[in-house]
């Protein structure tokens, strides 16, 4: 599988687009984005001289300074004793207390191997390792290891050559990305992370913690070490400063590959050009469709992902009846979960409820698909069997946040809830206030009140309790406000007499000359249009074939939620500097009444 790796860089953000071909004649498609923004770069693969600044022996953790806003988790297996071995993990006998290992005030030698995500600050390791595009060198260390994601036969290949070629000091890891490789690109490599880990130790020994030592590579140059060799495609980046750091990079590391790195200089976005952006905002969305016309629900939690498949239009072809309908979509939405969750890069538990299949034979198959789908993608996973209720559940590493995450943000009005109060509840409520506002405060006539214009129109019709209310209380209520206004904002700004706060109020005075906008015809007053400012509604006698025009009118009479008014001429679409342009805006902010 072909990959091809787009970078668009600007002043305030990064972005990384992998796009893949399954095919030699495919069309390209985009598999995973990777967005940085200034201020925001990820810290996976950072190293700190940190300060140990709690040790909690009840969860066998630590919580470190690194000089972020919040302190890093330690866990108990992620320590190194004194001589660089790993400390014994607990629960096997011979285990030590994480007290007994560090003390508070202790600086110690950290690596960050999971980003702060949500209220949970970085995961931390003493394991110190610097990754290279094949291998990852651990100080500390010992051995050789190989991926475990290669398969058994270049394993052990590429085992046995890097023994022969390494004598220390410390481990390494081969990685994934070094399918392929041969001797000379080991030396070559080995020689660059030995002179990465001198720089780290003389910057360590000049250091006092919190500090960081060593900061890792750019979002480009981290996704480029990944490819495997013999699927990199080329590299296409719009910025002279980062595609420098790639092409010194492979320089240091794969100088074969530096020939396939292009400087792209068109006059078109580059992630227009691929079509990059559209991937992008699709992530936003619930709802993925599939082909056959089914589709994908993607609900997050801050437990976990749920994904709900559904068949939405499609019917089947007329063979094979339901379970092969069931069968089809369940598995084009197999492929496209896999998809989804490399391309939002979602982590964490994931739940999917695929549509309930009969034959335990058709359940395999989809499972196969998912593994097989799940093979593409270097975040490790763990798949378990279908459930007794028909749902798969998998577990996907998460490092750093998501795309969704980066490009958005906590709604104000729900808190990320997904709802919000009704109109009709905030107008319930809000009688009851009003009773309160008005034993609160005796000595006051009227109450203006800013709310949302759908909760103004509510109050204001006959059966609301208003009129009720005002008898009971011998007091007046008013309202103001725009659609810009949270639906549940129900705010008392002034109290006074009752023409001080009419005057503030109400939108005209009788004999006011304004410019509107005729909405529709009057639903009662024959011959009669209406026009509206928020859910103030305007009745223009003579106005109900002028639906669409613009009108010059004389105010009437004016009531708190509504006025009468006359057509002064014929003014379409001119403002003649006598009067206010009160052009309509929105049709549901009231009713159609006068």
């Amino acid at each position: 599988m072909k990959k091809t790796i787009v970078v668009s860089a600007d002043a305030g953000e990064t972005r990384v687009a992998v796009l893949e071909a399954k095919t030699a004649r495919s069309k390209r498609e985009v598999a995973e984005v990777y967005i940085e923004r200034k201020g925001g770069r990820s810290l996976v693969g950072n190293i700190y001289l940190g300060k140990v600044d709690n040790v909690l022996p009840g969860m066998e953790a630590a919580f470190v300074d690194i000089g972020l806003e919040r302190n890093g988790f330690l866990h108990v297996d992620e320590i190194l004793l004194p001589d660089g071995q790993a400390a014994p993990r607990r629960g096997r006998g011979k285990g030590r207390r994480i007290n007994e290992l560090i003390k508070p005030g202790q600086e110690i030698l950290v690596q960050v191997n999971k980003d702060p995500i949500k209220s949970k600050g970085a995961r931390l390791t003493m394991n110190v390792s610097i990754a290279g595009r094949y291998l990852v060198y651990a100080p500390a260390g010992s051995g050789v290891g190989v991926s475990r994601r290669l398969s058994d036969s270049e394993r052990e290949r590429l085992r046995r050559m890097v023994k022969r070629t390494y004598e220390g000091p410390g481990g390494l890891i081969v990685r994934t990305a070094a399918h392929g490789a041969k001797k000379e690109d080991f030396v070559r490599e080995v020689a660059y992370l030995h002179r990465l880990n001198e720089v780290l130790e003389k910057r360590q020994s000049g250091l006092k913690g919190p500090s960081l030592v060593f900061q890792e590579q750019d979002l480009p140059v981290r996704v480029l070490r990944d490819v495997f060799l013999n699927e990199f495609d080329k590299a296409v980046i719009d910025d002279q400063k980062q595609f420098d750091r790639v092409t010194g990079f492979f320089q240091r590391t794969a100088p074969e590959l530096v020939e396939k790195v292009e400087l792209y200089e068109g006059s078109k976005p580059l992630f227009e050009k691929y079509e990059i952006d559209q991937a992008i905002q699709s992530t936003l969305g619930r709802r993925i469709d599939l082909p056959s016309g089914g589709y994908l629900i993607i609900d997050y939690t801050e437990a976990l992902t749920v994904i709900d498949v559904n068949s939405g239009s499609f019917t089947g072809r007329g063979k094979g009846g339901l379970e092969e309908t069931i069968t089809k979509v369940n598995n084009e939405a197999a492929e496209e979960v896999v998809r989804q969750l490399r391309l939002r890069d979602i982590g964490g538990i994931i739940v999917i409820d695929f549509i309930d299949m009969a034959r335990a034979k058709n359940r395999e198959r989809i499972l196969g698909t998912l593994r097989k789908a799940l093979e593409t993608d270097k975040s490790k996973s763990y798949l378990v069997e279908i459930s007794p209720l028909g749902l798969v559940e998998m577990t996907r590493q998460n490092i750093t946040d998501g795309v969704r995450e980066i490009l958005t943000t906590t709604c104000p009005t729900c808190d990320g809830d997904g709802v919000v109060l009704s109109a009709e509840t905030v107008a319930l409520d809000g009688l009851r206030k009003m009773k309160e506002f008005a034993a609160e405060a005796p000595e006051a006539e009227a109450f203006l009140l800013r709310v949302h214009p759908k909760v103004a129109a509510l109050l204001n019709t006959e059966d609301s309790g208003l009129a009720v209310l005002e008898e009971e209380t011998g007091k007046r209520f008013l309202f103001e406000g725009g659609d810009a206004l949270a639906i549940d904002n129900f705010e008392l700004i002034e109290t006074g007499g009752r023409e001080e706060i009419e005057a503030r109020a109400l939108p005209f005075s009788p004999g006011d000359e304004v410019l509107v906008t005729i909405e529709e015809p009057h639903m009662f007053s024959k011959g009669a249009g209406v026009a509206r400012i928020d859910s103030y509604i305007v009745s223009v006698e003579g106005a109900a074939g002028m639906v669409g025009q613009r009108k010059m009118v004389r105010i009437g009479a004016v009531d708190r939620a509504s006025a009468e008014a006359i057509l002064l001429g014929d003014s379409d679409g001119e403002d003649d500097g006598s009067g206010r342009d009160v052009t309509a805006v929105g049709a549901d902010a009231g009713g159609s009444g006068g």
